[in-house]
């Protein structure tokens, strides 16, 4: 039930600190602007190739939402040399599996094969880049596998408009105030030009960057990467303006009805700083301190003790510009909403207004290391996580150092940081309840 609220990754436990071996690379620019980062590993003879596009759900205009994510399916579409249907074919033959995702802030494309496919990965991703077909048959095509989508993951699913409802009642003037997946409406209404231009506007090289990673030779992929990536046209320099949101200062209370539930549930919704501030990391602290695992703070409390909640949890959503920070309860039996909201606040005033214990503080230490450790402990992992620092952080190094930010996150700062963002007058008191029957 807890996957079906908010589709975030559990933080690993563990007792002891651990030490992560640093991870080697290099990186470089092509001429045409992409980024190029390269990590060797011949450890096992896999090797991922990965692009990450600086375009998400929040780049859009108005009344023509989603685009990123139909882009997520239709540069699989085919492309000058790759005909409709038989990117999987080449893909699987050839011993590879890839993926793709869409957030509201970045696109992600990999490909995993034997390493002696490395050049057929680059040409597969050149040819995303270069040569993609994109005609209204595609177009079409995709724009009902989105729709499809929706309904199963969002319309059809149990508590699948969380997000939405999220973002719709945190934010009035920034992107982020609609879906990620868009509007059906937005994308019926989008002609072919509009899809061309999105196309031309953001998947370019000097808006991405290209990582390998895994058992190849530096020298030799270099000299692929530029063989391949090297001539495809630089695009206009991707400018974004979006606008500022005023400061939550009164609690406010919505209700949603979901047809698809039989269990209500109770959130706390504030808007915090996006992931590259300090604020945003000690946020991940207070999340987990708060909800993660048996022994937290709400689940002991509400889960255990009280037996007032059937699942309880804490969530910094993480977000470039603005992030969103959310607190859930489903009740037990006739245990009202007021109640959770009371007993989720009474534990978020706890750290607002003392430090948390010297013990739970090395109990979060210890989980964030065990986090930094099983981020960089596969290829795969390591690929996405150089893309990711580069490409939304803005520094690479940071899967080396990332680290360092907790380690320095003091108790005292713990509490200041709760205080600053998750106060009653700054959230939105969300009512999840069970869509209303109609009266016989």
């Amino acid at each position: 039930m807890k996957k079906n609220l908010i589709g975030v990754v559990a933080l690993l436990v563990s007792c002891t600190p651990l030490l992560a071996q640093e991870v080697e690379y290099e990186e470089y620019d092509l001429e045409n602007g992409l980024h190029v980062i390269l990590h060797q590993d011949n450890t096992a003879p896999v090797v991922t190739t990965s692009v990450m596009y600086h375009v998400g759900g929040k780049d859009r205009t108005e009344g023509r939402t989603g685009f990123a994510h139909l882009f997520e399916h239709l540069l699989f579409e085919g492309t000058k040399n790759i005909e409709k249907g038989k990117w999987f074919e080449i893909l699987s033959s050839n011993g590879g599996t890839n993926n793709a995702n869409t957030t509201q802030d970045r696109t992600y494309y990999y490909e995993v094969f034997p390493s002696n496919n490395l050049e057929l990965g680059l040409w597969l991703e050149s040819e995303r880049m270069l040569h993609p077909v994109i005609n209204q048959d595609g177009v079409d095509t995709q724009i009902e596998v989105v729709k499809e989508e929706k309904r199963l993951r969002y319309d059809n699913s149990p508590y699948g408009q969380l997000l939405p409802v999220l973002g719709e009642n945190l934010f009035e003037k920034h992107p982020y105030k609609d879906p990620n997946i868009g509007y059906m409406k937005d994308l019926e209404a989008a002609t072919l030009e509009d899809v061309k231009a999105y196309n031309e506007k953001y998947y370019v090289p000097n808006n991405a960057v290209l990582v390998v990673a895994g058992d190849i030779d530096i020298v030799k992929t270099k000299s692929l990467v530029q063989d391949y990536f090297g001539p495809i046209p630089k695009g206009t320099d991707v400018s974004r303006n979006y606008p500022k949101e005023t400061p939550i200062t009164t609690e406010r209370r919505v209700q949603f009805y979901d047809p698809n539930i039989q269990i209500p549930a109770a959130g706390l919704a504030y808007r915090t700083p996006g992931f590259k501030e300090r604020d945003a990391y000690v946020l991940d602290m207070i999340s987990t301190y708060l909800s993660d695992g048996p022994t937290s703070k709400l689940y002991k409390k509400m889960v255990d003790d009280q037996k007032q909640a059937l699942q309880v949890g804490a969530f910094n959503i993480p977000q470039e510009d603005y992030s969103m920070y959310f607190v859930f309860a489903l009740p037990v039996g006739e245990t009202s909403l007021d109640t959770l909201i009371s007993e989720m606040e009474e534990e978020i005033a706890k750290v607002r207004t003392e430090p948390i214990s010297e013990r739970d503080y090395q109990k979060l230490q210890n989980k964030f290391e065990n986090q930094f450790v099983n981020s960089n402990s596969s290829v795969e992992g390591i690929a996405n996580s150089l893309a990711r620092n580069y490409m939304l952080y803005g520094d690479t190094a940071l899967i080396n150092k990332e680290i360092e930010i907790y380690r320095s996150v003091t108790r005292e700062e713990i509490m200041e940081v709760a205080n600053k963002y998750l106060k009653p007058n700054q959230r939105v008191i969300i009512d999840y309840l069970p869509e209303e029957k109609p009266s016989n």
